[in-house]
C-alpha cells in the first residue's frame, strides 16, 4: 500500500504529504485501494468525456445558457463538481472503516477514533452529506452564502441518490467531530480538505470563475441534471475493471488510464440526427416499409409539417381515428424534433408490457432505415420487468455482449466482430452491457417501455436525478394517452411540467382524447395555471382529426387536417345481458360464416362465455383471449390472433366461421379485424377503441369479402339490463369502471342505438361521443337524472380519493431558480423500479403477486409446463441444483400474474407464505438469474392446485380459472 514510485499527473503533481495518503476505495479480497486525489482526476475526467461525447446537445445546451460563461463555463462546471464530489471522504468518519488505510493516514498525523470507537453516530455523517458540508464550508469562505453555495453543494450531498434534507445537515452540523477530530490533529484535517478543494480548482480551470458563478441562479432542473452527472460519472470512475486499484495502477499516468477505461467501455454516443431534407412523400419512403404508390396520410403529413413549423419544438398531441398511421407519424415526427432540438434519442411509452413487445420490432426497423454516419452505434431498450424473455432484444443482448474492462490502449487492433458482418444497418444497434443495469437501463437512447418507466420521474424516489436525465435527452412519445385515469394522470401531468422546464419534445398520441384532459395536458407541459385562458380554446373545440402543437412560451395551434378515405358507418344495436341470449344471437349473424369478436369486461364473464359458446359451436369454432395467461401463452395468442385475423396482406388462415371471445386485451394495438362485434358497456373512448376492430380492414369492394348478413358494421352493445328504466350494467362492468362512466357512455350512444337510420360515423363522431360523455353537461332522459347524479357523486369521490393518495409521493413542481435541491425527494418512495411494488406506485392499483408456473409430477420432481413449443416443455427442474440455462429460461417464460383476488392484503400475506414453502435454495445463486428471487406456482398433473384459499385450474387454452375453495 505505499505511495512510493506512484506515477502522478494533473491533480496528483498538486498535492503532497498527508494529503495523498486519504484513501476512496479499497477491495477488501486483494486489499488493493485507490487514493482519493486519483478516483477525484478519474471522476472529473470521466464527467468531461460524458459532456464531450455523450451528453445529447439539448442538455449541455440548457445547462450552458444558465452560467455567464457558457457552454465552457458548463463543461468546466460539470468536470469540477465530479472531482469534488467524493471530498467527503477525506473526514475521520469515512477514513476510520479500513484499519490498515487508517493506520497509514494516522502516520502522517490525521488521528481518528476507531470505527467501533465512533459507534452509531457515524451514520450521521454518509461522505455525500458530509461532502455537502465540507464544499459549503468551503465555498462560504470564498465569500459565498449558504443559499448560493447551496446550489452546487447538494450535486455532491446527493450523488448517492437522494439530496440530504435539512434535518440530516443541522445533525451533522451538531457533531462536527465526525468531519475533523477534534484536538491537534484538527488543524490537518482541515489543510488536507482544503488542499484537496483547492487543488481542484485549480486543475479543473474554476478558481476564476467562482467569483462570477456566485450570482449564478442555476435552475432546479439544471441542477438534477448536474447531480445526475456526477453520479454516472462516480459509477464508471468506481468500476475496478475500467479504472483498477494501486498498487496495479500506480505507474500509469492519469490520461493513460482514463483513455483506456473509455475505450474498455465503449459507451454509444448519443443520437445527433440532422434534419430531415427529404419531402413527406420521400421520408415516409425511406423511413417506413410504405406498399408501392403509397401515400402519407392527412394526419401524417399534418404532423410532419408541424414539427417543422414550430418555433420551436415542444408538446404535439395528435388525436386520430384508429389506424391512420399515429405510431408513424410520432417517428417521423421525433427524427424531426430531435434534429431541431438536439435530443439525443427517443423513448416510446406504451400502456402494457404487451403493447411495449409489439412496438419494439418496429422500432427496430424504424432504427435500420434510419441515416447514420458510418460506423455508428445506437444503445437500445425494452424497459419492462420481463423484457429478457423478448425475443427480439434477446438477440439484441446475444449480439452485443461485450466484457466492460479497460483496455491496453496499445495493443487495439481494427475493431471488427463476427456480428459486424450479418448486420445491413447503417448504424450498429446495441443493447449495451453497462446499460443494461437497473438504475442505468433507460439512459439508452432508443427506448420502448411501459409508461410506468416515465411515470417514475415523477415519483419521489432514490436516484431520481438519473430517471430525469433518461428522459431529459430524448424525444418523448405517449401512446394511447386516453387510457390513464386520475392517478395515473397526476404523475403523467407532473412528469409533463418537468419536461416542459428541460424543453423536452413530446408527442402525445390518442384515438380519443376528451377536450379538458387536451387541455390539462397541454397546461401542465406549459407550466401554466390551471384554467389559463390561453388554453380554453383547447377545450372548446369539436375538432376532429386534431393536432395540438405547444411551443415553450407561445400560445397553442391546433389544426385539423382532413380525414382519409378510412372509415364508415358502424351500426349499434342492444343486445341483452344473457349467456342464451348471445349464443342465439350469434347463431343467427353466423349462420353464413363469418369472425365474431366478444369483449367483456371480466376474466369471469369471459370464461363463462366460452364456456357456453363451445358448447352450442364447438370446441373448435371458439377461442379464448385474456390477462390471465403465461407470458408464453399470453405470446403465443396473440401471435395467433394476428396471423389468422390480422391485415388481409400479412394474414393466413382465416376461418370461415370463429368466435373470439377476450377480455379488455382486445382494445390496444392488435391489429385484428372482424366481422361482428360484441361488447359489454365500457367507457365510451374504450368502446370506440373495440370498434376500431371491426371491419378494420378492407375486404373486397364494398367488403364482399365478408359473408353477405355481415358486410355492414355492426357494434351489440350488452353487459346491460336494459329493460328497466335506467339501464343498469352488470357489477363486473361497475367494478371495473364505475357506474358514471357507463352510465354516460349509453347516454350518448342512446340516439344511435337500434337506429339504422343514425349509425355511428367514423371518424365524424367519434370526438362528439367522447367530448359528450367526459363533459358535465346533462345526458341522457330525465328519468336517468337521479340515478346519473348519484353515480357522479361516488365517481367524483373516487377521483378526489385517486388524487389525493397519488399525492403522497408526487414530485414537487421544479421550485425557482437558485433555489437548492435540499429535501427534493425527502419522504420518499425509496427505490423505483418495474417490480409489482413500484408498478403499484404510479397507477391506482393493488400490488400484484406474480409467480412462475411449473408442473409437479406424480413423483414430487418439478417441470417445466409440458405444453411449451421447441422441445421447452416437460424440462427438468432439478431442486438439488440450479436448472440447466435452458430449462431456468423455459420456465421463466411461463411467469403469471395472479388476478385481484390475491391482491387483498391478508389474502397476499397467505398466498405468499403458502408460495414460500416451495423455496429451492440451488435455485437462488447468480447461476440461476432465471428463477433466483421468484415465487413458484407448482401445479398438479391435472394442471391444478389451491392456494390461499382459492381454487386454481390453468390450461393452454383458457388460462387461469380462480374458483372458492
Amino acid at each position: 500500500m505505499t505511495g512510493d514510485g506512484e506515477r502522478c499527473s494533473g491533480l496528483g503533481d498538486r498535492l503532497a504529504g498527508p494529503v495523498r495518503t486519504v484513501w476512496a476505495k479499497h477491495d477488501r479480497d486483494t486489499d488493493g485501494w485507490l487514493p482519493l486525489w486519483r478516483h477525484m482526476e478519474d471522476s472529473a475526467a470521466v464527467a468531461g468525456l460524458l459532456w464531450d461525447r455523450w451528453l445529447p446537445n439539448s442538455l449541455r445546451g440548457l445547462i450552458a445558457e444558465s452560467l455567464p460563461g457558457g457552454e465552457a463555463d458548463a463543461r468546466h462546471l460539470v468536470a469540477w463538481l465530479a472531482s469534488v464530489h467524493d471530498i467527503g471522504k477525506a473526514t475521520p468518519a469515512f477514513a476510520c472503516q479500513v484499519d490498515q488505510l487508517a493506520d497509514r493516514m494516522r502516520a502522517e498525523g490525521l488521528e481518528m477514533r476507531t470505527a467501533r470507537a465512533f459507534g452509531p453516530d457515524r451514520r450521521m455523517a454518509p461522505h455525500g452529506l458530509a461532502g455537502q458540508l465540507l464544499l459549503s464550508e468551503w465555498l462560504e469562505s470564498l465569500g459565498w452564502t449558504g443559499r448560493q453555495a447551496g446550489q452546487l453543494t447538494t450535486v455532491v450531498g446527493g450523488h448517492h441518490g437522494v439530496p440530504p434534507d435539512h434535518g440530516q445537515i443541522k445533525a451533522l452540523d451538531d457533531r462536527l467531530h465526525l468531519l475533523r477530530t477534534p484536538g491537534t490533529s484538527r488543524p490537518l484535517w482541515r489543510r488536507v480538505q482544503d488542499e484537496l478543494l483547492d487543488a481542484c480548482a485549480d486543475e479543473f480551470g474554476v478558481r476564476g470563475r467562482l467569483a462570477e458563478w456566485r450570482t449564478v441562479k442555476l435552475p432546479q432542473p439544471v441542477q438534477v441534471l448536474l447531480t445526475a452527472v456526477v453520479i454516472l460519472a462516480d459509477w464508471i470512475a468506481s468500476n475496478p475493471e475500467l479504472f483498477p486499484y494501486f498498487p496495479d495502477e500506480s505507474r500509469r499516468s492519469g490520461e493513460e488510464r482514463v483513455a483506456a477505461a473509455w475505450m474498455g467501455l465503449r459507451l454509444p454516443p448519443s443520437w445527433r440526427p440532422d434534419v430531415p431534407g427529404e419531402d413527406v412523400q420521400e421520408l415516409f419512403a425511406s423511413r417506413f416499409d410504405l406498399p408501392p404508390g403509397a401515400k402519407p396520410r392527412p394526419v401524417q403529413e399534418a404532423a410532419v409539417r408541424l414539427a417543422q413549423e414550430m418555433p420551436e419544438p415542444g408538446l404535439l398531441m395528435v388525436e386520430a381515428p384508429m389506424g391512420e398511421g399515429k405510431t408513424e407519424a410520432a417517428l417521423a415526427v421525433a427524427e424531426i424534433f430531435a434534429a431541431r432540438a438536439g435530443a439525443g434519442g427517443v423513448f416510446f411509452a406504451l400502456p402494457t408490457m404487451a403493447t411495449g413487445n409489439a412496438m419494439f420490432p418496429r422500432l427496430l426497423q424504424w432504427l435500420e432505415r434510419l441515416p447514420a454516419k458510418d460506423g455508428a452505434r445506437f444503445s437500445v431498450l425494452l424497459a419492462h420487468s420481463k423484457a429478457a424473455l423478448n425475443e427480439e432484444y434477446a438477440d439484441l443482448m446475444r449480439e452485443s455482449r461485450q466484457p466492460i474492462t479497460a483496455v491496453d490502449i496499445d495493443a487495439v487492433a481494427e475493431e471488427w466482430r463476427p456480428s459486424h458482418a450479418t448486420r445491413n444497418a447503417p448504424a450498429d444497434l446495441v443493447a449495451h452491457e453497462w446499460l443494461r443495469g437497473r438504475k442505468k437501463a433507460m439512459l439508452s437512447s432508443f427506448v420502448v417501455g411501459t409508461v410506468d418507466q416515465l411515470l417514475f420521474a415523477g415519483l419521489k424516489s432514490k436516484h431520481l436525478a438519473l430517471r430525469h436525465l433518461a428522459v431529459a435527452g430524448k424525444v418523448i412519445v405517449i401512446d394511447e394517452a386516453h387510457a390513464y385515469d386520475t392517478y395515473m394522470s397526476a404523475y403523467l401531468d407532473r412528469v409533463l411540467s418537468w419536461l416542459g422546464e428541460y424543453r423536452v419534445p413530446v408527442v402525445v398520441l390518442s384515438a380519443t382524447l376528451p377536450a379538458a384532459r387536451r387541455r390539462q395536458l397541454a397546461e401542465a407541459y406549459a407550466g401554466a395555471r390551471e384554467g389559463d385562458a390561453t388554453f380554453e380554446a383547447l377545450e372548446q373545440t369539436t375538432a376532429y382529426p386534431l393536432l395540438t402543437a405547444v411551443a415553450p412560451g407561445r400560445e397553442p395551434v391546433v389544426e385539423q387536417p382532413e380525414v382519409s378515405a378510412r372509415g364508415g358507418n358502424i351500426q349499434v344495436e342492444r343486445l341483452d345481458d344473457g349467456l342464451d341470449v348471445l349464443a342465439d344471437r350469434l347463431a343467427a349473424e353466423l349462420a353464413d360464416g363469418g369472425c365474431a369478436l366478444v369483449v367483456r369486461n371480466t376474466v369471469k364473464r369471459v370464461l363463462d362465455a366460452a364456456r357456453v359458446l363451445r358448447e352450442r359451436f364447438g370446441d373448435a369454432h371458439v377461442t379464448v383471449a385474456h390477462s390471465c395467461f403465461i407470458d408464453v401463452d399470453r405470446a403465443a395468442k396473440d401471435s395467433d390472433l394476428l396471423r389468422r385475423f390480422g391485415p388481409v396482406e400479412k394474414a393466413a388462415g382465416r376461418p370461415g366461421m370463429h368466435i373470439v371471445v377476450a377480455s379488455q386485451v382486445a382494445e390496444q394495438s392488435l391489429d385484428v379485424d372482424f366481422d361482428l362485434l360484441v361488447t359489454d358497456l365500457c367507457p365510451i373512448d374504450l368502446l370506440l377503441q373495440r370498434v376500431g376492430r371491426l371491419h378494420r380492414h378492407q375486404r373486397g369492394e364494398a367488403q364482399s369479402g365478408r359473408p353477405e348478413r355481415l358486410r355492414t358494421a355492426r357494434c351489440l352493445v350488452t353487459g346491460v339490463d336494459w329493460k328497466r328504466d335506467v339501464p343498469t350494467p352488470v357489477r363486473g362492468s361497475v367494478a371495473v369502471y364505475g357506474a358514471h362512466m357507463l352510465l354516460r357512455s349509453a347516454a350518448v350512444l342512446l340516439p344511435h342505438l337500434d337506429a339504422a337510420s343514425h349509425p355511428v360515423r367514423v371518424p365524424q363522431d367519434i370526438s362528439p361521443l367522447v367530448q359528450g360523455a367526459y363533459t358535465d353537461a346533462p345526458a341522457g332522459p330525465a328519468e336517468w337524472t337521479e340515478a346519473m347524479a348519484k353515480a357522479r357523486h361516488a365517481h367524483d369521490e373516487h377521483r378526489a380519493d385517486q388524487a389525493g393518495r397519488a399525492d403522497t409521493f408526487l414530485l414537487a413542481p421544479a421550485g425557482r431558480p437558485g433555489r437548492p435541491l435540499i429535501g427534493w425527494v425527502a419522504a420518499g418512495a425509496g427505490d423505483a423500479d418495474d417490480s409489482r411494488a413500484g408498478r403499484a406506485q404510479v397507477r391506482d392499483s393493488r400490488e400484484s403477486l406474480e409467480v412462475i408456473v411449473v408442473q409437479r409430477r406424480g413423483d414430487g420432481s418439478l417441470a417445466t409446463v409440458p405444453w411449451l413449443a421447441d422441445g421447452r416443455g416437460g424440462l427438468d427442474l432439478p431442486q438439488d441444483r440450479a436448472p440447466s440455462p435452458k430449462a431456468a429460461r423455459a420456465a421463466a417464460t411461463c411467469g403469471l400474474r395472479l388476478p385481484i383476488q390475491f391482491s387483498y392484503a391478508d389474502v397476499m400475506d397467505k398466498a405468499i407464505t403458502e408460495l414460500e414453502e416451495l423455496y429451492v435454495p440451488a435455485w437462488q445463486v447468480k447461476d440461476s438469474h432465471w428463477l433466483a428471487g421468484q415465487l413458484i406456482l407448482a401445479l398438479d398433473a391435472d394442471c391444478q392446485t389451491h392456494l390461499a384459499g382459492f381454487q386454481l385450474r390453468y390450461s393452454e387454452r383458457d388460462g387461469l380459472e380462480v374458483t372458492r375453495a
